[in-house]
């Protein structure tokens, strides 16, 4: 099967550099045309300029593809809002976003701003939003949509000086939870990508050995198939040096505890994380469901199903 994406129209913010202008390449080489986003700023956020998008949109051009450049921030409503009528008055439809801008502004917790915080996150996680909201109604509109969020290990595991970072990035997750199924019905899958790229972002923070194995490259064709028509929805992929891997979130079975006690929390510990039944829950009520049954089981509650 070869995965094409003639006729599709595709969004990829922060394209200018690193993994975005890979993932953006990649498409219009299959057949995309592509909204090249990106602010052009430094890797802390600040300046700005047309330049770097423009550079992708020209090497697009040159190798026979369809693109047009946005140098807006995504946190600017105004400017997502003007990049996503610019693409529907150009190409009448808006398939795919990847949500790929992003900042670093690392520090230890006790040492970093809450302006630093709240400036990661506003870009990570509200550019996010903002640039999935202004093509959400397109995506239900036309049954069909692909969008992919990008998170971090930084997020789902950890790393010490990226409280902020972590934050914003493991968000991508929640978000994706909701997102797949509000928009099941009209077929918009929506996924996250969890990579590790030799980029600006990374360059100070491996060896050279490291980066040599890193492309962004080797990335890419992972969140090309998530965003193709046969794609998954709801998948967290990991992904780094020509590695893929899939990262899911369980749940142990748990413990009922009646007349419960810090005492007797403590003394069922083990039991309560006991992994042998664990299971990857598929939304918040069926985990209420589990425990209110567990609760009603140890009653003699019979529960109205209706």
């Amino acid at each position: 099967m070869t995965i094409s994406f003639k006729d599709r129209v595709a969004i990829v913010t922060g394209a200018g550099n690193g993994l975005g202008r890979s993932h953006a390449l990649a498409l219009a080489a299959r057949g995309a045309k592509v909204v090249v986003n990106d602010f052009g700023g430094a890797r802390d956020g600040s300046g700005g300029s047309s330049e770097a998008a423009d550079k992708v949109v020209v090497e697009i051009k040159a190798a026979g593809g369809e693109a047009m450049a946005a140098p807006c921030s995504v946190t600017d409503e105004k400017g997502v809002a003007d990049m996503v009528r610019s693409a529907m008055e150009k190409w009448g439809r808006i398939d795919i976003l990847i949500n790929n801008a992003g900042i670093l502004r690392d520090k230890t917790f006790s040492k970093m701003e809450i302006a630093d915080f709240r400036l990661v996150l506003d870009v990570h996680l509200m550019g996010s939003v903002i640039c999935t909201k202004a093509v959400w109604d397109i995506m239900r509109a036309q049954n069909y949509g692909r969008i992919v969020l990008t998170a971090s290990s930084s997020g789902i595991y950890g790393n010490f000086g990226q409280a902020n970072y972590g934050a914003a990035k493991m968000a991508m997750v929640g978000l994706m939870n909701v997102l797949c199924q509000e928009g099941a019905k009209n077929n918009i899958h929506v996924n996250t990508l969890a990579p590790t790229a030799a980029t600006r972002m990374t360059e100070e923070l491996l060896p050279k050995q490291a980066l040599d194995l890193m492309r962004p490259e080797l990335i890419t064709p992972g969140v090309l198939y998530l965003v193709s028509e046969e794609g998954p929805t709801r998948y967290i992929m990991g992904a780094g040096a020509g590695a893929f891997a899939r990262t899911i979130i369980y749940e142990t079975d748990g413990l009922y505890i009646d007349d419960p006690t810090p005492e007797k929390v403590a003394a069922h510990f083990a039991e309560i994380g006991d992994p042998a039944k664990q299971e990857a829950l598929q939304n918040a009520f069926q985990q209420t469901n589990k425990y209110v049954g567990k609760a009603a089981a140890a009653k003699g509650v019979a529960l109205n199903k209706g």
